[in-house]
């Protein structure tokens, strides 16, 4: 998985990414009255939910308006503060993506950048060379080569510190990549086999923006350089908030139907009402029950469903003075109940309300088990020994060590008020144990940037969106950080153990041994106490009834160019 995103699932994954993407929404739990709808079994909902329809039924022309829960500022997805979906949403028209996911998450070799993929050799080294499409070309006019893969491996090996990378999973483990019989022919060679070596390159920066780390860190900051998609951008309106895309007429593929897609960021409060009114074509109900009932009510609404891999979690920062005793970060974990956070925000939705025993798998995911162990239990009397142990005494409503309270902080993005309830229910847990729970709301665009990413918190919710590659993409997680290198890994603790345990799954070849590695690190996971998650998240999506190709997307990566209308096209 990958950093942040907004919890946005009519988005396409950054699954290839090899990186884990975030999303920041939780929704507001309605009141509990009478529900008489039927319950949602999980195990049977579609893979994904998109009104497919096939290219010569969909509209050509017309302008999709896409909302989006913030602004982003920095659009190179691999740095550390560009792994959101809210950027992925955008990239997926704009940038290449030598591989797309299916349904069934296969992965697959896109035809307009990569003729053919595959590994070449076994041994001594795993070696794989790509066969690029002799059209494919930036925008600046410089053809696509192995020169762009070359220098986006060495960017995102981890060798360099001076690149501030998201996740250097996979990419750290090639050895060179070399010109195979001409300029369009990549050849990789890893130093060890990686399995997951189809979650590389996507998406595929430019070398002109990848091969020096000031242009890497910075070059994509508020602005994008040279572009190869379907789409080209035609501006960032940072006072409207806007992005907007349009036909690219250098475009060597099938043409895109949509004119353009004009994205357009707004509180999350607002997206109902703007949805009603017609001002947006789709929106992610996420876990919002009254979102979800104003939609359904909407004339020619669609609401989708599907299943899929992303969930929810709240992150322990183990760097904080008040969490560095893992006993206190246990008692944290006993002393929250999942099960009541679990049916505040699904109840209401007819989804099951089933927390999560793994950090790795979903519930109906090949590989589950639960190894949560004492801590996936509610127990705030066992919560409250621990913190005796820690020398956390009680001194009227809360405790005290060394003339200090346990007081947490709890930072929320501001205007999503399913998170401000996550941490109105965890305040009210907690004191239950003598921990006080200040409850930060934040401005949601500063939240990774300023809070998360330099550790200004002591928990935080936001919601991890799954990728067909949950070995490589959580291994940046739940990795031991290096210095001020973290990547993803926002508790900002490890251990030598689960390290090891990481690093043999994403070279097993045998995926059930792989599974039984990744299980053995998750009851280690477990015992750090870092990362509680608690349910896997639904994923609901209103839309116009005519908006063929995009929906609840499940690991589907849906092509840009099919995206558009069956009905009258909308917009200028």
């Amino acid at each position: 998985m990958s950093l942040r995103a907004f919890a946005a699932k009519p988005l396409p994954r950054a699954v290839c990414g090899a990186g884990l993407v975030v999303a920041l929404l939780a929704g507001a739990a309605g009141c509990r009255g009478t529900d008489d709808r039927p319950r949602v079994d999980a195990r049977k909902l579609p893979a994904s939910d998109v009104n497919w329809t096939p290219r010569e039924q969909v509209r050509d022309g017309g302008t999709l308006r896409w909302p989006l829960p913030e602004f982003p500022t920095q659009w190179n997805f691999h740095h550390v503060n560009g792994t959101k979906s809210v950027v992925t949403n955008v990239l997926h028209g704009l940038l290449p993506h030598v591989m797309r996911v299916d349904a069934k998450a296969v992965p697959r070799p896109v035809p307009e950048y990569v003729e053919s993929a595959q590994v070449t050799r076994e041994r001594p080294e795993q070696v794989v060379t790509y066969r690029l499409n002799p059209r494919a070309r930036w925008s600046d006019g410089k053809p696509i080569t192995y020169r762009d893969f070359a220098a986006q491996a060495q960017a995102l090996s981890g060798h360099d510190p001076r690149y501030q990378v998201a996740i250097s999973t996979g990419y750290r483990h090639i050895r060179r990549v070399e010109r195979g019989a001409d300029d369009r022919e990549v050849v990789v060679r890893f130093a060890r086999p990686y399995t997951d070596w189809k979650a590389l390159f996507s998406p595929l920066y430019p070398a002109s923006t990848t091969s020096d780390p000031v242009r890497f860190n910075t070059g994509w900051q508020g602005r994008m350089g040279p572009t190869a998609g379907p789409f080209r951008l035609q501006k960032i309106d940072r006072t409207a908030k806007t992005v907007t895309i349009v036909r690219d007429p250098l475009w060597w593929g099938r043409a895109p139907k949509l004119d353009r897609i004009v994205y357009r960021a707004m509180d999350v409060a607002a997206m109902p009402a703007a949805f009603a009114n017609g001002e947006i074509d789709l929106m992610d109900v996420n876990v919002d029950a009254g979102a979800l009932r104003r939609a359904a009510g909407v004339r020619n609404a669609d609401i989708r469903r599907a299943g899929g891999p992303d969930w929810r979690q709240f992150t322990l920062n183990a760097a904080s003075p008040l969490l560095a005793d893992v006993r206190v970060r246990r008692a944290v974990i006993l002393g929250i109940d999942r099960d009541a956070l679990a049916r505040a925000a699904l109840g209401d939705l007819g989804w099951p309300a089933q927390t999560l025993g793994n950090h790795f798998f979903m519930n109906t995911q090949e590989g589950y088990q639960d190894n949560s162990g004492d801590l996936g239990r509610y127990d705030p009397a066992a919560a409250e020994r621990l913190l005796d142990e820690a020398g956390w005494a009680r001194r009227g409503k809360y405790r005290v060590k060394d003339g200090r309270t346990l007081a947490l902080r709890f930072v929320v993005p501001s205007g999503m008020p399913g998170s401000r309830q996550e941490g109105d229910l965890t305040r009210a847990m907690l004191a239950r144990i003598g921990i006080r729970v200040d409850v930060r709301p934040v401005p949601v665009d500063d939240l990774f940037d300023q809070y998360v990413t330099p550790g200004s918190f002591d928990i935080v919710p936001f919601s991890w969106l799954g990728t067909a590659f949950p070995m490589s993409a959580l291994r940046s997680v739940f990795s031991r950080p290096s210095g001020d290198r973290i990547q993803q890994n926002y508790a900002r603790v490890g251990t030598p153990a689960i390290d090891a345990l990481l690093e043999k799954a994403v070279h097993e070849v045998d995926p059930e041994k792989a599974r039984r590695l990744i299980n053995e690190a998750d009851r280690l996971i477990w015992q750090l106490a870092i990362v509680l998650p608690v349910y896997q998240r639904p994923q609901i999506v209103a839309a116009r009834g005519d908006l063929a190709n995009l929906g609840a997307v499940g690991f589907f990566e849906p092509p840009y160019e099919d995206i558009g209308f069956t009905g009258a096209t909308t917009g200028p």
